[in-house]
């Protein structure tokens, strides 16, 4: 199914003065013509009354036709079940006034922008209502479908959230290649998000190849999340070629372990943590006291043998490496 852009169809306003022209000349010729019925001309007047009034029935469909579109928007339309044709972009369009509007995702409600709920309408204005909402809205939105819990490649159990802004294109495919264009983009990107998720570990971790090279490398959820919303978005977008959908752009924005490991994956990290730390300090404590033990053989301020250098550098590994304020103690004796 290939889009049908209908062009020349600008002429609502043309079209409304003519009708209302030809709506008042037709109820001057049917005054006229009972006016005529009354003086005795009834063969004359007989014609202008019946001719005035088939006018005033037959101008009013014209008027059926009669369509507003505001920027970004479209109609799909089809006669006695015939495709043919697509209007777009802002105007007042006079179309044959036996076409239909279809859209079948019109009382489609997602969680996305341009599908908020209204409050309940009388029986009059429902029905210029469901007229509004044949409309196609070509205006980039954003689905933002709900948190999935996925397990990652390692197999521990993750809650993630997307937003996925797309629009229209194709407003044929739209309506006629799928059933509903809303449900299945949300449809969609469930699935994709679900294949995407499982190649990468939440965190770093090693053996894992995320790219599919045969080569591990350090590609993860967490650390990854740009390279992974252009793949999440790379996949809706193959899945919604044949739909008249445009991908504009994929984002998480929801990303966590879920609850049932959440605390012990927070224990890990923080021992994770706690071991870099200590090794940070190490290596700085050992590097002071390797700088104090060479500032005092250099100066000649004291000589220790290995027994004292060894209490030395104990003493101060114990200061510079714990968590707590050393408590001195001073020594007013010999050294020896």
């Amino acid at each position: 199914m290939e889009e049908i852009l209908l062009k020349n169809k600008k002429h609502g306003m043309r079209t409304l003065l003519l009708c209302i022209l030809v709506e008042l000349a037709a109820w001057a010729a049917f005054i006229y013509g009972i006016a005529q019925m009354e003086a005795g001309e009834e063969t004359l007047g007989i014609a202008l009354f019946v001719g005035g009034l088939l006018v005033i029935c037959l101008a009013a469909i014209p008027l059926m036709g009669l369509r507003v579109l505001k920027p970004n928007e479209a109609l799909v339309l089809t006669l006695f079940g015939k495709y043919v044709g697509t209007i777009k972009g802002e105007g007042f369009y006079a179309i044959n006034p036996f076409c239909v509007a279809i859209n079948p995702a019109a009382k489609t409600k997602l969680n996305q922008s341009g599908d908020v709920g209204h409050a309940p309408l009388s029986s009059s204005s429902s029905k210029a209502n469901e007229l509004l909402n044949k409309k196609l809205s070509l205006k980039v939105m954003t689905l933002n479908n709900n948190r999935q819990k996925i397990n990652d490649c390692l197999g521990n159990p993750v809650e993630i959230g997307i937003a996925v802004t797309w629009r229209v294109v194709d407003t044929a495919k739209a309506v006629f290649n799928v059933d509903n264009y809303k449900e299945y983009l949300s449809l969609q990107c469930d699935s994709a998000l679900r294949n995407i998720v499982r190649i990468y570990p939440y965190d770093v971790a090693p053996g894992v190849d995320t790219t599919g090279d045969g080569v591990e490398d350090d590609g993860s959820l967490r650390g990854s999340s740009e390279v992974v919303a252009c793949r999440i978005r790379d996949e809706i977008q193959t899945r919604v070629q044949d739909a008249g959908l445009e991908i504009v752009e994929a984002r998480i924005t929801y990303l966590a372990y879920a609850p049932e490991i959440a605390a012990v994956m927070l224990q890990r990290q923080q021992a994770s943590a706690i071991i870099d730390a200590r090794k940070m300090i190490v290596d700085g404590a050992v590097g002071m006291v390797e700088m104090a033990l060479e500032r005092l053989n250099n100066n000649g301020l004291v000589e220790l043998d290995e027994e004292r250098k060894a209490a030395m550098v104990s003493n101060l590994l114990v200061v510079l490496c714990g968590n707590h304020d050393a408590q001195p103690i001073v020594n007013t004796g010999s050294l020896y």
